[in-house]
């Protein structure tokens, strides 16, 4: 074992237990024989269970996550839990966390929001904004040719060399699904198992519209069973059209707060559409973008720039953090599948801006790690999949698409869960301990209470 430094890991709930902070380098860009060393930083939660297996690596989602911070959180008992079947580490990847040191990047370019501005136009703002922010970093020292998945997965055997490991065990949610996955591809012999949560598949940074448009069929489903939100919601995909209709064609001008006074911004049917982009993860707040829908269809526009007033400032340059985006940007998306996602975004009831600012980014910073790195992995080594039935950002099908090579896969679906299903229910702890023990879950299926969607009065 490699030297690590004591620590009293204190979660923001309080709990307190002891632990490790460790380090270990790798090269920024390992195709560059000159490139700079990096360090990657971790915590280790020592194993409590009396035969412990090869440690299980915490793979944060984003891109962009801190696996160490996500421990301090509500996830904080399963870390714990999880200490039965090995050493827990709370990796941050490179570019995250402890692990971050290319410096945010605010570019000089301003994409207008008090008119509307047309998506090419913009698409062109937002890639000058994005090069802009490549020279930047380049000039202050890093290389962005080294934030892609593929390199990220490369730190997994490296952290695996470091801590004396023959393999490790993967445990990761969203783009970490992603992330595991890549290294399925890249040292599938030093893997024992892998646990995955709301899967993105290798080709699958760019979501297809058709699937978003399926999740909203999901979503009116789960509100027909609630005969209140079935009155008020009889047709959402019909609701959200016609909100985003009379906007395109009669913007309304807000003013949006924010630290600098009210600021202006024009509401438009694609600002509702990256709102609702924004807000459907989770059936939790898909129930509170549907109660703005309706009182923005009411004419009532000041909920809309409170909410707008919290993540955005109208006016202000376009700004970066390089892990993010340049890992986004790499794994890109092969032409079939943006011609597809074209195809359907013409009609689809949030277009094309999903997954902003991908595609529109598709190719810049000259990243692309090609169609060979986003074909699907292949391996006996055993996988948990969980999936939750109303999880807006990654979609039962394309998640089963995503690990259809692999020959040892589990799937347990979440009802009602969204992407964020590791803490709805005590049953997936369960699942993901029999997983863990060698067993086969006893369900395929767990049951949680879908959120209230009938409007609060």
């Amino acid at each position: 074992m490699a030297a690590e430094d004591a620590l009293v890991f204190e979660s923001k709930s309080g709990q307190k237990v002891d632990a490790f902070h460790g380090s270990f380098t790798v090269p920024e860009n390992r195709a560059d024989p000159n490139s700079r060393i990096i360090d990657i930083h971790y915590v280790r939660f020592p194993a409590t269970g009396a035969k412990p297996g090869a440690p299980i690596v915490y793979l944060a989602g984003g891109p962009g996550g801190s696996g160490i911070d996500t421990a301090k959180h509500e996830r904080f008992p399963l870390f714990m839990a999880m200490r039965e079947f090995g050493d827990v580490i709370a990796l941050d990847q490179r570019g995250t966390g402890l692990s971050e040191a290319a410096p945010k990047c605010v570019s000089d370019v301003v994409i207008p929001m008090d008119r509307v501005v047309a998506p090419a136009d913009r698409n062109q703002l937002l890639r000058q904004a994005a090069e802009q922010c490549a020279v930047f970093w380049r000039a202050a020292g890093f290389d962005p040719a080294g934030y892609t998945t593929v390199e990220n997965a490369r730190d997994i055997d490296a952290l695996r060399a470091h801590l004396g490991a023959e393999k490790v065990t993967l445990w990761g949610i969203s783009y970490g699904t992603h992330l595991a996955l890549a290294a399925v591809k890249e040292m599938p012999a030093r893997i024992d198992k892998v646990v995955l949560a709301s899967v993105e598949g290798l080709d699958q940074t760019v979501k297809l519209p058709s699937e978003t448009d399926a999740y909203f069929d999901r979503l009116q489903a789960a509100i027909d069973l609630e005969p209140a939100a079935k009155t008020v919601y009889p047709d959402i995909k019909g609701l959200m059209r016609g909100v985003h209709a009379r906007l395109d064609a009669a913007p309304v001008m807000l003013q949006v707060p924010t630290t600098d006074g009210p600021k202006p911004m024009l509401l438009t049917g694609e600002v509702m559409q990256m709102l609702a982009s924004a807000s459907i993860a989770d059936p939790q707040t898909a129930a509170q973008l549907l109660m703005l829908y309706l009182a923005v269809d009411a004419g009532m526009t000041d909920p809309v720039a409170g909410l707008l007033g919290r993540f955005m400032s109208p006016g202000a340059p376009e700004e970066f953090r390089l892990m993010p985006l340049a890992m986004d940007i790499a794994s890109g998306i092969g032409a079939e599948r943006l011609a597809q996602v074209e195809a359907e975004a013409k009609t689809a009831i949030l277009g094309d801006v999903l997954n902003y600012p991908m595609p529109h980014l598709a190719g810049a910073l000259g990243l692309d790690l090609g169609d060979g790195f986003r074909t699907a992995p292949q391996g006996n080594m055993p996988v948990l999949v969980l999936a939750g039935s109303l999880d807006g950002r990654t979609y039962p099908f394309e998640q089963h698409t995503a690990v259809a090579a692999l020959s040892n896969v589990t799937t347990v679906t979440v009802e009602n869960a969204g992407h964020n299903m590791f803490m709805v229910s005590p049953e997936v702890t369960q699942v993901i301990a029999e997983f863990m023990r060698g067993q086969t879950p006893q369900t395929t299926q767990i049951v949680v209470k879908a959120p209230p969607f009938a409007p609060r009065m």
